[in-house]
């Protein structure tokens, strides 16, 4: 196993750069999640890393090697796609047992190894059986498991749990976490699902446009986003953002009727900011007359109250226990002014 760094890579087609300049440390064995929007460049940062895409400049390094004009065989990796890519003609057992059978290994070993990734998978009943016989779930652990005997340093997944319908989603984001914790490689993996990264990572890596926007741990950037693109991609439902004013040392938000003051060091008077907050740092106020309740989503244990200020700025609120609101009333809000955020409105870079 190994750890991956990424030097000012670059990356051009033609005349146009989608991957500017990024550099990133990935630890020996850390599970590490590239998340962003559509287009924001994170499938071909990890084909970069994988070798299926040339490297325009920069370095990429996995353990003490440089790999940047390596073969993609002789990186020590190995990639699981979301379209799975399994041989329709053969067993789980020749799947996952088929690279190594083309890199000329001894009968017996190919066994042990395709034995063991199954043991890992809980594939042992399934490893006579054809993937047109299996499930979309079990087909990706199949993947997997064909990644898992190569013994790589660091294993790619490339958004693997894309055709997998809710259910399945969850089970397979079970499976991948206890893959990890049971074998302890190194692992990269991309999503635009920012519940899977949150649920999956210890690091994970925001991207924009080919710009990396923060690094940080789940919580810390669920916590402490450097920008209002971080504070608004990361949670779900995403952090609420209304506009305010700088004036006297606090900041006037015209949708909550009132001025806030908060412990950060204020640009100057008359600068627009935005003021962030996540749905769980909101509490509805029964007595106040600022916000009409326009929707309600209850999960279960949690609901979700969608509201619409005077200003027609909307809010979200996190509810919970047995008394939640009703849609159609109009309420208003208290603030944990503690767990609030500011935001340049121009630059969207937080105010700290």
């Amino acid at each position: 196993m190994s750890g991956v760094e990424l030097s000012n890579i670059v990356k051009k087609y033609g005349d146009v750069q989608v991957i500017h300049g990024v550099d990133l440390e990935i630890q020996d064995g850390e599970f590490c999640v590239f998340v962003g929007p559509s287009g924001c460049g994170k499938s071909t940062l990890l084909r970069m890393v994988a070798g299926l895409e040339e490297t325009t400049s920069g370095s990429i390094s996995i353990g003490d090697r440089d790999v940047t004009t390596e073969d993609p065989a002789r990186r020590g990796v190995a990639m699981v796609f979301q379209t799975y890519a399994l041989y329709p003609h053969m067993t789980v057992q020749e799947n996952m047992g088929f690279g190594l059978r083309m890199n000329g290994y001894p009968k017996a070993e190919i066994s042990s190894k395709v034995a063991e990734a199954s043991r890992i998978l809980k594939l042992d009943e399934y490893l006579k059986r054809k993937p047109a016989a299996l499930s979309g779930g079990q087909r990706q652990r199949v993947s997997i498991g064909r990644a898992i005997v190569r013994g790589p340093e660091v294993f790619l997944f490339d958004e693997p749990l894309s055709n997998l319908d809710a259910e399945l989603r969850v089970e397979m984001r079970v499976e991948i976490a206890r893959l990890h914790k049971e074998i302890g490689a190194t692992m990269i993996y991309v999503t635009h699902d920012q519940v899977e990264a949150m649920t999956l990572a210890d690091k994970i890596v925001v991207l924009r446009a080919g710009v990396i926007e923060q690094v940080g741990s789940p919580m810390d950037l669920y916590r402490d986003p450097d920008n209002k693109f971080v504070g608004g991609f990361i949670g779900s439902p995403a952090m609420n953002f209304l506009k305010g004013k700088v004036s006297n040392g606090a900041v006037d938000v015209p949708a909550l009727k009132t001025s806030v003051k908060l412990d950060v060091t204020l640009p100057a008077d008359g600068t627009e900011v935005d003021l962030g907050m996540r749905p769980e740092h909101l509490k509805i106020d029964a007595r106040g007359h600022t916000h009409c309740i326009d929707l309600t989503e209850s999960l279960g244990g949690v609901s979700f109250a969608y509201l619409v200020s005077d200003t027609g700025e909307k809010i979200v609120v996190e509810e919970r226990g047995e008394n939640r609101s009703k849609e159609n009333l109009t309420v208003g809000l208290k603030i944990d002014l503690n767990a609030a955020r500011l935001f340049d409105r121009s630059s969207g870079i937080r105010i700290r």
